[in-house]
């Protein structure tokens, strides 16, 4: 393109010395001198354009400028047509509040027919299982724990964290959760105790062995059951999404107890989370919390291209080698199926579009950006009330955290999980955790970007006005914004979408709330997450993205 440029400026320039050639004879002298004054003009300017380097921008980034105090641009080019308000718009009102949460409310008690830990346990039976990845599978994992125990009729050991896996955390169980209360919170349903006993004299030595992904209750008494009979006790290694979706309704809100009451961060984690919340809300009376997951790591897994050339692809590519089964994938297709990451720029029109003003404040759970601080630029632009950790809290205080991902992560959960609107820019463990909890309480709004229709919108932008993208931006987002019933019962993860643990209130017609929530956010069906299916590739997801090299 830049060279058809050239080629049509020297062409001109020759045309006007070719005329000047010809007709001097005709023209009095100081039309020649004129003319021939212009063309060695042109003549400069064309060798000025044509030898000057190219000027070079990010390719994350495009160049933001204010305008006149009301709004800015984020292409210069056509600054009549695509102008970004610093306000959120007549929808502002209305961001904070989840229209349809006032009907429903999280519920997991267990039946009367439901069997107590008294009846159900069996004596000389042990369960353990070792966790494997990051703290939000590490959490699924623990929840489903106990499940599996209660169907194997065992006494459960508390669970072993992975500390070998890509983030080396090498915390245990009691530095991350509070041990006492998870033994006692669910003690009625089964009994867990810290270590392995003796038998007389004599030291358990466990079975190890592995059940397969999504193993239902039948599974786990063929498979696991006639051995812990034989050897007493079985320890079930990279014990990740190891149990079915597909259980009784009991056995799901035992699922719930577990995950929504049992497991508690252990004093330090939840008094310095408390404090960056408190930070936060002395600052503004709402506040996003925004996953903004775009870490190398999950680029490099992704396989998706943000533009950056050979740099890009071989900086994200020597991370990508990391996985031993990680088949090559085609970066246009994977963003046309919505398995991209949203650009922090991208998330920040979305947000923008969604009625969130300039005055909003965002805290951001994330660890190394990709790009850094220029990456981030155009999110800052348009969001000023920037938090993270490290701005709202000294490193001292950090300290005893730093050092641990694990201990990191926990203190972002529960920022997150305390926001008044929650927005995830991927669909992996720890948005999937957050989501089903705060549907669990009160259905605080929770935003997923719908990647799959936003990929084109975004891309077309500059050939629009705001007004246009951003009306089609919230129709995009019909479905998406975390409202009651978004989500058919029995689709997605279970932790993402415990529908036998939400409930309708009793004074409010079932039928007309459904019928009502449905229609004004959409029922969500494609993009979900299927019994068997994975839809999105998180570093943390699933077992060969966890055998590093």
């Amino acid at each position: 393109m830049k060279k058809r440029k050239h080629e049509t400026l020297f062409l001109g320039i020759f045309q006007i010395i070719l005329h000047t050639l010809l007709f001097r004879r005709r023209k009095r002298p100081i039309h020649r001198f004129l003319t021939l004054a212009s063309a060695l003009f042109g003549a400069i300017l064309f060798f000025i354009l044509f030898f000057s380097p190219p000027i070079h921008q990010h390719h994350l980034i495009n160049p933001i400028s204010f305008i006149n105090g009301t709004g800015f641009h984020m292409n210069l080019q056509q600054q009549h047509v695509f102008r970004v308000p610093m306000g959120g718009g007549s929808l502002s009102g209305d961001v904070w509040i989840s229209k349809q949460s006032k009907f429903y409310h999280g519920c997991s008690d267990s039946s009367n027919n439901f069997p107590t830990a008294e009846v159900n346990t069996h004596p000389n039976r042990y369960l353990m299982i070792a966790t494997s990845g990051g703290l939000n599978q590490q959490r699924t994992g623990i929840v489903d724990a106990v499940v599996a125990a209660h169907i194997l009729n065992a006494i459960l050991v508390v669970p072993k964290l992975d500390q070998k896996s890509y983030w080396k955390d090498s915390s245990n169980f009691s530095e991350i959760f509070d041990v006492d209360w998870f033994i006692s919170r669910i003690s009625k349903d089964i009994k867990i105790i810290r270590d392995l006993p003796r038998i007389g004299d004599k030291i358990i030595t466990p079975y190890t062995t592995r059940v397969p992904r999504k193993c239902n209750a039948k599974c786990y008494q063929t498979r696991i059951l006639p051995i812990l009979k034989k050897k007493h006790a079985v320890q079930l290694t990279k014990f990740d999404y190891r149990l079915s979706n597909r259980l009784t309704t009991d056995m799901q809100k035992l699922r719930c107890r577990v995950n929504y009451h049992a497991l508690k961060f252990t004093d330090p984690i939840t008094e310095m989370g408390r404090k960056l919340v408190e930070r936060i809300r002395m600052k503004s009376k709402h506040f996003v919390a925004l996953h903004l997951r775009f870490e190398p790591d999950m680029l490099a897994f992704s396989g998706c291209y943000y533009g950056g050339g050979d740099k890009e692809r071989k900086e994200l590519g020597k991370i990508r080698k990391r996985w031993k089964t990680l088949h090559a994938r085609n970066p246009d297709k994977e963003r046309r199926n919505g398995k991209c990451p949203l650009t922090p720029e991208e998330i920040g029109l979305m947000l923008r579009a969604l009625g969130f003003g300039n005055d909003v404040h965002i805290y951001v759970a994330s660890g190394e950006i990709y790009g850094g601080e220029e990456t981030l630029a155009p999110l800052k632009a348009l969001f000023p009330n920037f938090y993270s950790k490290d701005t709202i809290a000294s490193k001292e205080e950090l300290a005893p955290f730093s050092s641990f991902s694990s201990r990191m992560a926990a203190l972002d959960f529960m920022v997150c999980d305390e926001s008044d609107v929650f927005v995830s820019n991927n669909n992996g463990n720890m948005a999937r955790m957050l989501a089903g909890r705060r549907r669990y309480f009160d259905h605080k709004p929770t935003i997923r970007p719908n990647t799959k229709k936003l990929n084109n919108l975004l891309l077309r932008r500059n050939n629009m006005t705001w007004e246009e993208f951003a009306s089609q931006i919230r129709t995009s987002q019909i479905g998406f914004m975390g409202e009651p019933m978004e989500v058919k019962p029995g689709r997605g993860e279970f932790h993402e979408n415990p529908t036998a643990c939400i409930c309708a209130d009793s004074e409010m017609d079932t039928g007309a709330a459904t019928i009502s929530a449905r229609r004004d956010m959409g029922e969500v069906t494609d993009g979900q997450v299927g019994e068997e299916e994975q839809e999105w590739s998180d570093t943390e997801y699933t077992e060969n993205e966890l055998e590093i090299q």
